[in-house]
């Protein structure tokens, strides 16, 4: 069920996330809130149900259901107030690059149900990811894993965490190598407080969907073949696959997480 807290009172709103159409029907709930409001930010709701009407078409034709696959919205460089604006049309997951703008902005946001650190992240930044973050999505070196698994023993949590893949090759992005990702996997899971959710990758940069994709399926491909080593402490759930220019493939090879920012809240300046 869905009861967003922007509509309490008499107009309250409780729909049922599984009826087809939901997010159509939602966007049109919403709209009507912020024109009662005097229409602000249309500009966020707008594109948002682009961007679901986007995700159903990908999930039609990949055979998945819409609540298989989690929206996180990259908020890199966006202000609190237009964080709002999307929490309020119906956001429910968050992602931020840098610790440092997480801890200046999230005490100013609506409360949603997870907060993701995307970008890569520094062992002396990994105290306040901790404290921060629901789940760190960029964990790619076994240094950092052991001090994340340190950190959540002091703080008395469990930390959800995905292992970041470099799955197209390139020099530029950060993550772990294929070959080496299993090693990682293993020894992540076995840290105390750690729990090993999934993977996660980002697509080369290109024009070239063939690229993407073959990209995408190595992830895939390398989930499953992890998987099937039922290895303790770790539960590879989530894909994390797939940004504004390419989420369709990813949620078409697999993707339970897309992480979509400029498709939101316009290109950055």
């Amino acid at each position: 069920m869905f009861c967003h807290a922007s509509f309490a009172g008499p107009a309250a709103c409780c729909i049922d996330t599984r009826l087809p159409g939901f997010g159509s029907l939602l966007a049109t709930v919403v709209r009507g809130r912020y024109r009662a409001c005097g229409g602000r930010n249309v500009t966020i709701l707008r594109d948002l149900e682009s961007v679901e009407d986007r995700i159903r078409a990908a999930c039609m034709r990949a055979g998945r259901a819409r609540r298989d696959v989690r929206l996180v919205a990259v908020t890199k460089t966006v202000d609190a107030d237009r964080i709002n604006e999307a929490i309020r049309a119906g956001v429910r997951f968050i992602g931020e690059n840098r610790v440092q703008e997480a801890r200046d902005k999230f005490p100013h946001l609506i409360p949603v149900e997870g907060r993701h650190l995307i970008g890569s992240l520094q062992r002396n930044k990994a105290g306040k990811a901790v404290e921060l973050f629901d789940l760190i999505e960029s964990v790619d070196r076994a240094s950092l894993a052991e001090a994340l698994s340190r950190l959540a023993v002091q703080a008395g949590r469990e930390l959800p965490v995905l292992i970041e893949v470099n799955t197209s090759g390139e020099e530029s992005k950060a993550g772990v190598a294929p070959g080496d990702a299993g090693d990682l996997v293993r020894a992540a899971g076995a840290l105390p407080n750690l729990a090993v959710r999934g993977l996660m990758t980002i697509g080369p940069l290109t024009d070239d969907r063939d690229r993407i994709r073959s990209a995408f399926a190595s992830l895939r491909d390398l989930r499953d073949a992890l998987a099937g080593e039922d290895i303790p402490g770790v539960e590879l759930k989530h894909l994390s696959m797939g940004m504004s220019s390419d989420f369709e493939i990813g949620i078409e090879e697999g993707a339970t997480i897309v992480r979509v920012g400029s498709a939101i809240f316009g290109r950055r300046a």
